[in-house]
């Protein structure tokens, strides 16, 4: 797109929807918080992935130069998110005997896997945080210079009492009034290292058993789960930068503090647009190991966890992801992953079908039909532009089916919008339902060559009237999720709906 449209998007720090104006007018600079890698990637991290995946799209296809940094945390993230205990990393590998790096090396395998097999486009640069110790060090370093973390036994903390009394602002993103966070924490009584309960940890020192540290002029150690971000943020996106990502779990306290440390080391507001991907549901209860229904892509994809009849393929959950907003939650239950592979088998034929569609001599214009295809892609890229609602569009491509299918079925007649029109339909759909919404035909080259060498034996038995044969082709065809189209113009196949 050569002109920009007008993008609004919901802003959490402010709480209300902005229009979309980036620092540098052909430049963005975005950030998401990446996965911590001890474990599987689960379904809620590739809806907060996929979902941002949607905005790097959206806004490269709009014309801007995205630079998308997304971090890989290998180290300093704790056990229930505190600031005591083990490493998430570190207690893996001493369960599994094996090195720390090894169960990074395997889990961020694993997650690069999920992400391409949802299609999800690699993001400019994915740093980790051990590899930006140095940089971190530095930080919190600096941040002692200015009097705002406290160095205490080998671990350093962020003082944010003194910081309020100075920007007065920490909780504003997450909504938090400081007054009650203190209030709602048990007083320290002599049993804790900190100043006061709110403080967070910057560097931590490594007590003997800790197999995961470096050398820190504080001791031996290693950074705390927030300044990562700070760091590795800024050093790839400069000190403010326009969009920082993540899943609405990390507003607090990850997100609170990063924004804390990030405005104290640069004295200037970090990021200008804060954007947060809403928690994923199953069968209206949230999802979770203990409840057992924490569904990992791998089983949704295999059909092997107890809550699934079947497997369904990553683009069905992708598909499924993107008709629910990325601030609404999202449901996940059998009825809507088979009413979801019913909707994008119905895209992804109307997809194929545009491919094949042609004009021959325009006639009379319908105009009605003429303007209400015009009318679907705009509201289609209407809803994009409206904090990237990927709902609206997928509902609007719904509306272009139809009559896409009636061209072909030859119920109407396809030289009666204007080529224009035509053009601009097949050319928008197609940009739409690929680079846009990332959804793509799974089936290989071979699969669909084969099923189209069937289709001419089935065409060849159907002449003849070899109905057993035909019958048979049939079956066959509907064992593998596609059916056979009978149409006055000829045969053609396409996957079940």
């Amino acid at each position: 797109m050569n002109t920009k449209p007008e993008i609004f998007v919901y802003n959490t720090l402010t709480d209300k929807k902005e229009k979309f104006e980036p620092i540098h007018p052909t430049h963005v600079g975005m950030y998401v918080c990446g996965p911590t890698v001890y474990n599987d990637v689960h379904l809620g991290n590739c809806r907060t992935f996929t979902s941002f995946d949607i905005i790097y799209r959206y806004l490269t296809f709009c014309g801007y130069k995205v630079r998308y940094v997304r971090n890989i945390t290998d180290v300093g993230h704790l056990v229930d998110d505190a600031d005591e205990g083990e490493d998430k990393i570190a207690k893996k590998a001493k369960l599994e005997n094996l090195e720390p790096m090894e169960v990074v090396q395997r889990y961020t395998n694993g997650f690069h896997d999920v992400m391409k097999q949802l299609n999800n486009i690699s993001p400019s640069i994915e740093p980790s945080a051990t590899g930006h110790i140095v940089e971190q060090i530095a930080m919190v370093q600096s941040l002692i210079t200015k009097g705002l973390a406290y160095e205490v036994n080998g671990s350093v903390y962020f003082d944010v009492l003194k910081y309020n009394e100075i920007k007065g602002d920490y909780g504003k993103l997450s909504g938090r009034v400081l007054e009650d966070l203190y209030a709602n924490t048990r007083d320290l009584d002599g049993q804790n290292e900190k100043r006061n309960s709110l403080d967070f940890a910057l560097w931590k020192k490594a007590l003997p058993e800790h197999i995961m540290r470096w050398t820190s002029p504080w001791g031996d150690g290693f950074p705390g789960w927030h300044i990562e971000c700070s760091v590795m943020s800024s050093k790839y996106l400069g000190e403010t930068f326009d969009i920082h990502g993540g899943g609405m779990d990390l507003k607090f306290p990850h997100h609170e503090c990063e924004i804390a440390q990030s405005t104290a080391s640069f004295d200037k507001i970090p990021v200008k647009y804060w954007l947060h991907a809403n928690m994923l549901t199953v069968n209206g209860a949230r999802m979770g190991k203990s409840k057992g229904n924490a569904i990992l892509p791998a089983q949704l994809f295999e059909g092997t966890h107890e809550l699934l009849d079947k497997g369904y393929s990553p683009m069905v959950l992708r598909f499924m992801m993107l008709q629910t907003h990325y601030r609404s939650t999202m449901d996940i239950s059998k009825e809507a992953l088979l009413a979801c592979a019913k909707g994008f088998n119905k895209l992804l034929n109307t997809y194929k079908i545009l491919q094949k569609l042609s004009q021959t001599e325009v006639k009379e214009i319908n105009q009605k039909l003429d303007e209400e295809l015009n009318q679907n892609i705009e509201k289609a890229f209407e809803g994009m532009n409206d904090d990237f609602n990927t709902g609206i569009a997928i509902s609007q491509l719904f509306n272009i089916s139809k009559p896409i299918n009636a061209f072909f079925n030859q119920q109407a007649d396809i030289n009666t919008i204007s080529a224009k029109t035509f053009e601009r339909v097949k050319t928008a759909y197609s940009a739409l339902f690929t680079d846009i919404l990332g959804l793509i035909d799974e089936a290989d080259e071979n699969f669909k060559a084969l099923a189209t060498e069937m289709l001419e034996i089935y065409k060849k038995a159907k002449e003849e009237k070899q109905y057993d044969k035909v019958d048979a082709i049939r079956s066959i065809f509907k064992s593998k999720g596609l059916v056979i189209k009978d149409m006055k113009t000829g045969i053609d196949w396409g996957y079940e709906e």
